[in-house]
């Protein structure tokens, strides 16, 4: 059973300056609740109870946020105001925080490297918070792609088609489809421009990987700017056994930027806040 999920959380979050200046991206509210909160719940919702977060210099927030506040909760307490706090509360009685952190900005591979020594050697989630997922008819994308880590015990990666002319901005995988919406992988780029794409496939920010992508990172060279790409540690695992993408069920919104944050903003504003399921 896979109870682990990290969370690189040690980015600047520069497409969302100045306000990521002195607030981590990952606290930025959406309505009412923090960016990484959605992802925390999505996880504990798959049963992924052990939550591992990496962070960086600035980045007190979160660890502060999943933390009792004596002082708050004593303010409000016997009040309406009280709602408020049940999901956080909920997250703190039934999940598990641990933290390190990564010193330099060396890519998503190289955060999920330094993510190791919490993550031990075992099968665990990956999100990253400023994607935000939701499905609201029926499983989460996490719990979606657990059910597949159990039938297939090998590496799974989200993807969803985008327009074309925007490939340049994600991981794309070409791969040979063997059920429903499910993919082998055997090709993945990272960024690749419109005509060198090998499809409209991108990957986005959910991933299941097994505990030997550890030591493929380790031996992945950086690539532009000295980053370690997660894609190219994924596409020697692929070449090795299997990596399966699944187009998963449900949206995902681009909450880095402002017009998916946007769009997330309006979208839980309609479907949790005002149907009373934000707290």
């Amino acid at each position: 059973m896979i109870k682990k999920c990290l969370f690189p959380a040690a980015g600047y979050g520069t497409r969302f300056l100045p306000a990521t200046k002195a607030m981590p991206k990952e606290m930025l509210p959406v309505v009412n609740k923090p960016l990484i909160q959605y992802g925390v719940e999505e996880a504990l919702d798959a049963g992924l109870t052990e939550i591992s977060i990496v962070t960086g210099r600035g980045k007190r927030a979160l660890e502060d946020h999943f933390d009792i506040s004596y002082e708050l909760e004593n303010q409000i307490k016997g009040t309406d105001k009280e709602k408020y706090l049940v999901g956080i509360r909920r997250l703190l009685s039934e999940c598990s925080f641990s933290y390190t952190r990564q010193t330099e900005m060396k890519g998503l591979g190289h955060a999920i490297l330094t993510g190791r020594p919490l993550i031990g050697d075992e099968p665990f989630a990956v999100v990253l918070a400023d994607d935000l997922c939701v499905n609201l008819d029926g499983d989460g994308v996490l719990m979606q792609m657990v059910k597949l880590y159990n039938q297939y015990r090998c590496t799974i990666i989200a993807i969803q088609e985008v327009d074309p002319q925007e490939t340049n901005k994600y991981g794309v995988i070409a791969g040979d489809l063997i059920g429903d919406d499910l993919y082998r992988v055997r090709n993945m780029v990272e960024k690749p421009a419109p005509e060198d794409a090998p499809s409209n496939l991108a990957i986005i920010g959910r991933y299941i990987l097994t505990p030997d992508i550890f030591d493929l990172i380790k031996q992945t060279e950086p690539g532009k700017g000295g980053e370690i790409q997660i894609t190219d540690a994924l596409m020697k695992q692929a070449q090795n056994g299997c990596v399966i993408a699944y187009k998963f069920k449900g949206k995902r919104f681009d909450c880095g930027g402002a017009e998916g944050y946007i769009e997330a903003t309006n979208f839980c504003f309609e479907n949790f806040y005002k149907t009373g399921k934000a707290y």
